[in-house]
């Protein structure tokens, strides 16, 4: 038995539920999915850090013990209202290479607005973050230098506004 087909088994029926909403719970969903075939696992996601730590993130992963119960439950489930919220349902997977196609085509962009192309794609990659990183100090540079002017030619800075507004109490 291939290994590799063992992995694209597991990853075809595995679920990505999305929007959903803050009051759906772990239970409540797999309240909603188990109609449809044995759940295997499923992943909650919550916030970890942040003023957000301990509140869901608004999707979860649901894994089913086959394919065509995963298949099952993406077309029964996807578009359906949940708490008044459509929900968005999909093979994992598909969501997998849809950010991986989103990412390569943002990086694209990036490429041809600094007019980098050609080379290796490790090359690009890194040729692209360092022209993000030029253009990104030159912007700060031009910001700090137009503050400078702006504090010379005797534009009120938010300190003078402060002490102003305090001497009027």
């Amino acid at each position: 038995m291939d290994p590799n087909s063992f992995i694209d088994e597991k990853a075809e029926s595995r679920l990505y539920i999305g929007n959903l909403d803050l009051r759906i719970t772990e239970a409540a969903l797999i309240k909603m999915f188990s109609p449809y075939g044995n759940i295997v696992s499923e992943e909650f996601l919550w916030h970890t850090r942040g003023p957000k730590r301990g509140e869901p993130r608004g999707f979860a992963f649901i894994q089913f013990s086959t394919k065509e119960e995963a298949k099952l439950a993406k077309e029964k489930m996807h578009g359906r209202l949940a708490c008044g919220r459509p929900l968005v349902v999909r093979l994992a997977s598909e969501k997998q290479l849809e950010e991986a196609a989103q990412n390569s085509s943002r990086a694209v962009g990036e490429m041809s607005k600094t007019g980098i192309i050609g080379g290796t794609s490790g090359q690009m990659s890194r040729i692209a973050k360092i022209a993000a990183i030029k253009n990104k100090l030159r912007t700060l540079e031009e910001e700090g230098c137009s503050m400078k002017k702006q504090k010379q030619a005797g534009t009120i800075s938010c300190n003078k506004s402060v002490e102003q507004s305090s001497g009027r109490k």
